[in-house]
């Protein structure tokens, strides 16, 4: 017991990891002007949420069923009854903490479709108002004792409905109703730190081991087997988003290895204990090019998902539990296992796993799209065009990420042209 609380405490750190990795991540993707908003968006959502799952989150979740809809919220008010070091710490305060950052960082997801344009306030609220009304009643839909998908049979080992699913339908609606960012698409908006991109996502990576194996709530086998799935399957999702730039760019690029490796990862989620080496090359070779062709649609629909949360996560999480229907393999399970499709199984878990994506889409979508005209009711919801011009981070923090002038407090410092001129003429001066 010793050992898997230990591995269980060590992957909710890791898991924990994963939403300054995502900062890390989203933020070097965005202008330079907004970088410190979409790492505070990311650190808020610990704030705000971790506080809410202590109260009431992890109640909702894992309390008394209630018809298959929702944990009952009395049961752990402010985890009541469960702060004790009696019984097996991994179904009492071990599982409040690791599951805890599964809900942060689902929350945390949506905030990359929004990028450049919503205000700090409004995103705590929407986020705090989602987490309570869709993640904490999916989370136990999917994994509480008698929620309705669970029930019904459907395969998640880690969040690809729980997760990806939900908070890709959520980034869906929201930006619906925010609308575009001022310029787009017609404007250039690169990302402006390639290596923050590349290091998010290999904290990303890191985190995730705790993220799929620490879901086995053991230190045993079937978290060695999540394990081996996750790094085949995200080494495929890679060199498959890469391949598939090569050949429609002409260029295989860095952001492209770093979504890759996120695509992979989001795939593989559902399914790493469930599948065999095969099945794990093939939802990664699979999330990968699907993945990097969903990014496009947005131009093409016309919704402005900044930072491609819909086309990663959404269609990621689509792709990795759906796949289950047809490559799971109780090979790796045991005889409780289940075999998809190609494994002599019949389509009965594919209809499953449809089912649940499905449910899981439409009901956050909804619900996001709702909140989100809430919340722009009471705040506004975006900053204004103008302060989205001169850059999100001056306007709602005060500050600046980068201060190139050597001003104080972030904000660039006045020049004086005379002195700098006068030095470039002596540079001259001693150059001849």
């Amino acid at each position: 017991m010793e050992g898997n609380t230990a591995w269980l405490l060590t992957s909710a750190a890791l898991v924990l990891l994963m939403t300054p990795g995502l900062a890390f991540f989203y933020g070097g993707m965005v202008r330079s002007k907004s970088v410190l908003n979409m790492l505070m968006m990311c650190f808020g959502a610990i704030g705000v949420i971790g506080v809410l799952w202590m109260v009431f989150g992890y109640s909702m979740a894992y309390g008394s069923d209630i018809g298959g809809l929702l944990g009952n919220p009395l049961d752990f008010v402010g985890l009541s009854g469960l702060m004790t070091p009696e019984g097996d710490p991994t179904a009492g305060t071990v599982d409040v903490a690791f599951q805890a950052m599964f809900a942060i960082i689902t929350v945390a997801l949506i905030a990359g479709a929004v990028a450049d344009r919503m205000k700090f306030g409004a995103w705590l609220l929407f986020g705090g108002l989602w987490a309570t009304l869709v993640y904490f009643p999916v989370a136990h839909w999917v994994w509480g004792d008698g929620g309705w998908i669970g029930e019904l049979g459907a395969l998640d080992f880690a969040g690809g409905t729980a997760v990806h699913i939900n908070a890709g339908a959520a980034a869906l609606g929201l930006v619906l109703v925010l609308g575009k960012r001022v310029g787009w698409p017609k404007e250039a908006m690169k990302p402006h730190n390639l290596p923050y991109v590349m290091l998010g996502a290999g904290l990303l990576w890191f985190g995730w081991f705790g993220f799929n194996a620490g879901s086995a709530y053991a230190a045993d086998g079937v978290a060695g087997i999540a394990f081996v799935n996750t790094v085949t399957a995200t080494c495929a999702a890679m060199l498959g988003w890469l391949l598939l730039e090569r050949l429609r760019d002409g260029k295989a690029t860095s952001l492209g290895a770093a979504s890759g490796v996120v695509a992979g990862l989001v795939a593989i989620t559902p399914a790493c204990a469930y599948v065999d080496t095969w099945g794990a090359l093939a939802i990664g070779v699979i999330a990968g090019v699907l993945c990097a062709l969903a990014v496009g649609l947005k131009y093409r629909l016309g919704y402005d998902d900044s930072l491609d949360v819909v086309g990663v996560h959404l269609v990621g999480g689509l792709v990795g539990t759906v796949m289950l229907g047809f490559v799971a393999t109780a090979s790796v399970v045991g005889e409780d296992g289940v075999n998809g499709l190609f494994y002599g199984g019949g389509a009965d878990q594919l209809g499953i796993q449809v089912i649940s994506a499905l449910a899981v889409m439409v009901y956050s979508a909804v619900v996001a799209v709702i909140l989100g005209f809430v919340v722009k009711a009471v705040t506004g919801g975006r900053v204004s065009a103008e302060d989205e011009v001169s850059g999100i981070d001056e306007a709602e923090h005060a500050e600046t990420a980068y201060d190139f002038a050597g001003g104080r407090g972030g904000r660039p410092a006045s020049v004086d042209t005379s002195v700098v001129s006068g030095n470039a003429k002596k540079l001259e001066e001693s150059k001849s």
